[in-house]
């Protein structure tokens, strides 16, 4: 669901100070757009907005939640955002923000 060796990349390129503000910013960002695709996506910016996760879930190593963002925006840049699973998209976030702020301190403590 975490790619651990991601996120740990991560905060040694950047410095443990700095990544913990990344994932702040990561979290307000991606937070805030899991709102909009939870109050009903415009069906019209679904490829933008699952293309934005994806990038952002690959950056922090939410590895599961960007497969189905990917998944998502494939399907909705064919035409078909009436086949992406938004239920299953967003449990998949819930779940990787929870395992990945379970896992952090304890991950990281290194």
């Amino acid at each position: 669901m975490i790619d651990w060796n991601k996120v740990a990349e991560l905060r040694d390129e950047i410095g443990a100070e700095d990544f913990r503000e990344v994932v702040e910013i990561f979290l307000e960002e991606v937070d805030e757009a899991i709102g909009i695709m939870r109050a009903g996506p415009d069906i019209s910016k679904m490829e933008c907005g699952l293309h934005f996760l994806k990038g952002s879930a690959l950056n922090l190593g939410f590895s599961d939640f960007s497969k189905l963002c990917q998944a998502g925006e494939t399907a909705a840049a064919a035409g078909k955002q009436d086949t992406v699973d938004l239920a299953e998209i967003l449990a998949s976030y819930d779940a990787s923000k929870l395992t990945f702020l379970a896992g952090l301190e304890a991950k990281m403590a290194h």
